[in-house]
C-alpha cells in the first residue's frame, strides 16, 4: 500500500481488533503485561501502532502525515472472567460501553500526530466527536464536504492548530442506538458545560455502575429509567456526573 501511494496523498483507516473482547492475543505477547489479557492486548496493539508509524518514518513521509488514533467509545465494564476485567477501565468518568450518556462510555483520548504542522505535548481539553474524522480528511486533501445536507462533523484543524481555543460543537447529541439518551450544551462565552440525561440504563446490581446481569446495557423499555424533567449535571465542576442538579442547587 505504500509503496503504491506513498508519492501522492493517500487515507489508511486501520480498524484494530484489539482492547476488545474476545481479547485475541498473539503467543508473542501473552503474559507480557501486568495486567493480564486485557493488559497483553493493548501491548500487542501499542506494537502494531509502531509498526505502522515505523514505515511512515523509514519513507520520509512523516512531517506530511496527519496520523489520528482514538477509541470508538470508553472501557466495557461488564465484560469480566472470574475477578479479571477484561474491558478496560474508564477513570472517574461514570458508566461504559453502550450506555448512551453517561461519560465513561463515550468519552475517550485521541491522539494526534503531524510533526510537520502540530507541536508536539500539547493537551487539547475540549470535547470533539469521532463525527469530525471525515470534514478534517477533506480539508486536509483539499477538498469540500457536501453543501447538499447536513454534516453533523466539524473539522479539527483550527483547534489542533491553535486558532482557535474551543471546539465549535455547541451541542452534541448522545444515542443509544436510535433513542436520545443524553445531550451536551458547552454554555458560549463560559467554561461551563450542561449535561442533561433524558434516559439512563438500570444497573444491575443497583449500585454497581454497570449492567452485570445482562452482559450490557439495554437501550429503551424497562431496562432504562426515563428522567422528567432530565437529570442535569455540570460537567465543568462534576465530571463524574456524581450529583445531578435541581432548582435548590443550581438557581440557574
Amino acid at each position: 500500500f505504500y509503496f503504491r501511494n506513498k508519492h501522492r496523498p493517500f487515507l489508511l483507516f486501520v480498524s484494530l481488533l484489539h482492547v476488545h473482547t474476545p481479547l485475541i492475543t498473539t503467543k508473542k505477547f501473552q503474559g507480557r503485561s501486568r495486567h493480564g489479557l486485557y493488559g497483553d492486548n493493548v501491548e500487542e496493539m501499542d506494537w502494531m501502532v509502531g509498526k505502522l508509524l515505523d514505515v511512515i518514518d523509514k519513507e520520509g513521509l512523516k512531517n506530511t502525515t496527519f496520523v489520528y488514533f482514538a477509541s470508538d467509545h470508553g472501557g466495557f465494564l461488564e465484560a469480566h472472567r472470574g475477578n479479571a476485567q477484561f474491558g478496560g477501565w474508564n477513570g472517574i468518568y461514570k458508566g461504559g460501553k453502550g450506555m448512551g450518556g453517561w461519560e465513561g462510555g463515550i468519552r475517550v483520548p485521541g491522539i494526534v500526530r503531524w510533526p510537520g504542522a502540530l507541536p508536539a505535548g500539547t493537551v487539547i481539553n475540549e470535547l470533539t466527536s469521532l463525527m469530525d474524522i471525515f470534514p478534517t480528511v477533506v480539508q486536509l486533501a483539499g477538498g469540500a464536504v457536501p453543501q447538499d445536507r447536513v454534516i453533523d462533523g466539524l473539522t479539527l484543524l483550527p483547534l489542533l492548530q491553535g486558532t482557535v481555543q474551543h471546539s465549535g460543537h455547541e451541542f452534541l447529541f448522545h444515542y443509544c442506538g436510535v433513542f436520545l439518551h443524553a445531550v451536551r450544551w458547552h454554555q458560549k462565552d463560559s467554561g461551563t458545560v450542561w449535561k442533561a440525561h433524558y434516559a439512563t440504563p438500570v444497573f444491575q446490581p443497583e449500585t454497581s455502575g454497570a449492567c452485570f446481569g445482562r452482559g450490557i446495557c439495554p437501550c429503551f423499555g424497562d431496562d432504562v429509567t426515563h428522567h422528567d424533567p432530565p437529570l442535569l449535571f455540570d460537567l465543568s465542576q462534576d465530571p463524574s456526573e456524581a450529583n445531578p442538579l435541581s432548582a435548590g442547587t443550581e438557581p440557574l
